[in-house]
């Protein structure tokens, strides 16, 4: 009687959770994000389940209670997640249509090209429909925005609604299974065995050394304030001792001395006779006064052996420094390299400390092309600042404020526009609000860059609406399809996971292929455009590393803008093809 008692309560307790749930469906949300967050979080040795698939299955396990939440709510965050993928890719999509990155574009179409069309083929060998092809597809390929926009398409196509459900259910399950793979797999195809397909590890790292030489070469050889963006910027003061000052030097013949060094160091503040000065190139300095000097920090530490020991002098050093971003909008700066930058008369005094593009840091090296819309993070004095910013473009200075207006606008034009369909054959054919929204981000964004003073959404903004709002949307999906996941996987079978490692590697090995012996891109290039056409970004990370160089960035961040719109298109046309 009292075991029966004990298990009358657990069940209790059980209904009142469950109840719970299916009262306050956003509750049931955020517990999968929670916990999907956090599961996505942990790590064993280099292996980790990432934040989507986490949130995903753990959406599945908390539909198991069998909760009805809101249509409107999953597809709120997924258009808010899309506008913001392509405001972030939109100036370097548009940018890159007409620069010398048009090698780059081509081969992210093809690449493209070649990830649907093995998709649809795989998938028809397979006998899958059109949820299937979907689910493999997003998973396969990690393009997890394929879900929300093959979703949309699935509504217009006008069949039962039946059939319909059994599609979108369907999907999850297809997705789970092959993301995995779609992950780990292109890391390892492109960081550890892409390399030696191209020639050896170790030959890829030469020729990596090759170009990373050639980018850095420089008039006045290889500059080591420019070797790396990621070495901080420091301000430290000396005081003068060096018998080079027993003829006392102007700030110019300083700066020219440190330039003939091969390094590039600044004057920026002096202590003559006692009193603390601000500099102009004729100032004169001798032994015994204390000086000011600037630069990266590897170029900084080796000043005590040519001008003095270092000393510490809060007078000496207190004085305002600013690091800003700026929006490069300048025409005259489009296509020009950083060395050409660093020739103008108004970067004296001015460090670059990074440079952003579409997001993804690339190497500063004298040789690295600018292009509208790139974001610069600079450091100098404030004087210096005001003076220089300007003239590379809109300073892009913190905030938190959003231009909420420009958000809702840009995504109602953008649903507006993808909600308009037309008949082929009878086939009903519509971009679906979903695509409406990208192209709208897309076109906002690259806008920005004509009149950056409207339409600022800040980086931590966009971090919100890329993760929150999709994974929202796949917590969501998750929840929707837990009363049906595990008869799906049933359905779906073992092979399709040996169809998503075929959906992943096919297209990996035959863009290797393509960008080496079609492009002749650069080992070292071309992995990056392979991982930037197919959006991994776990990959990138796995190549920086396999190889001890930042540079395969350079070929991501074009292909990565294209990859990113032509994949999530895809999804539209694969599910037209499959249906």
């Amino acid at each position: 009687r009292s075991v029966s008692r004990g298990l009358g309560d657990v069940y209790k307790r059980q209904d009142i959770i469950i109840h719970f749930f299916r009262s306050y469906p956003e509750m049931a949300i955020f517990l999968t994000l929670g916990i999907g967050f956090w599961v996505g979080s942990l790590k064993y040795k280099n292996f980790s389940l990432g934040t989507v698939t986490s949130v995903l299955l753990v959406g599945v396990l908390v539909g198991q209670m069998n909760i009805d939440i809101p249509g409107p709510l999953k597809s709120v965050f997924f258009l808010l997640f899309l506008f913001a993928i392509g405001y972030s890719v939109g100036p370097q999509f548009f940018q890159s249509l007409r620069s010398d990155g048009i090698h780059q574009v081509i081969f992210a179409c093809i690449f493209g090209i070649v990830c649907i069309g093995s998709t649809y083929l795989i998938a028809k060998i397979m006998g899958y429909n059109a949820g299937m092809t979907i689910g493999l597809f997003a998973g396969a390929q990690t393009i997890s925005a394929a879900i929300g926009v093959g979703t949309d398409t699935i509504g217009t196509l006008g069949i039962s609604a039946e059939k319909q459900q059994e599609w979108l259910n369907i999907i999850p399950v297809c997705y789970a299974v092959t993301y995995i793979f779609g992950t780990i797999g292109s890391a390892y195809i492109l960081g550890t065995l892409g390399p030696r397909l191209l020639g050896g590890l170790e030959k890829v790292k030469n020729d990596t050394r090759a170009l990373e030489k050639e980018l850095k070469q420089d008039n006045e050889e290889n500059d080591p304030a420019l070797m790396n963006a990621n070495r901080p910027v420091v301000f430290r003061a000396y005081k003068i001792e060096s018998d080079w000052f027993k003829t006392p030097q102007t700030v110019k013949e300083i700066e020219k001395h440190i330039k003939e060094m091969g390094r590039r160091v600044f004057v920026e503040r002096v202590r003559i006779d006692g009193e603390v000065l601000d500099i102009t190139p004729k100032t004169v300095l001798k032994q015994g006064d204390e000086v000011v000097l600037s630069g990266r920090r590897e170029t900084i530490i080796e000043d005590e052996s040519w001008i003095g020991p270092e000393i510490f002098d809060p007078e000496l050093l207190d004085f305002p420094v600013e690091d800003i971003f700026v929006l490069l909008t300048n025409k005259e700066l489009h296509k020009k390299t950083v060395r050409h930058l660093r020739s103008l008369p108004c970067m004296h005094g001015i460090i670059i400390k990074q440079i952003k593009r579409s997001g993804v840091e690339i190497p500063v090296y004298p040789k690295t092309v600018l292009y509208k819309g790139d974001t610069l993070e600079i450091v100098g004095l404030k004087r210096e600042i005001s003076e220089t910013a300007p003239t590379l473009g809109y300073v892009d200075r913190p905030t938190n404020k959003t231009d909420m207006i420009f958000v809702g606008l840009g995504i109602l034009i953008g649903g507006i526009i993808g909600a308009l369909t037309i008949h082929l054959g009878g086939v009903p054919i519509s971009l679906s609000t979903s695509g409406g929204a990208l192209l709208s981000g897309l076109f906002f964004g690259w806008l920005r860059t004509k009149h950056p003073t409207f339409g600022r959404v800040p980086e931590p903004a966009v971090w919100i609406f890329n993760n929150l709002g999709l994974n929202m949307f796949i917590a969501v999906i998750g929840i929707t399809a837990g009363p049906t996941f595990l008869s799906g996987i049933r359905e779906a079978g073992f092979m399709l996971f040996i169809a998503g490692v075929l959906a992943t590697t096919i297209p990996l090995l035959l863009g290797l292929l393509i960008g080496a012996k079609v492009f002749k891109f650069r080992p070292a290039i071309n992995l990056g455009c392979c991982a930037g056409a197919r959006t991994t970004t776990a990959a990138l990370g796995a190549i920086q590393e396999s190889l001890g160089s930042t540079l395969p960035a350079m070929g991501y961040t074009v292909t990565y803008a294209i990859g990113n719109t032509l994949l999530i298109l895809g999804g539209v046309v694969l599910v037209l093809l499959s249906a």
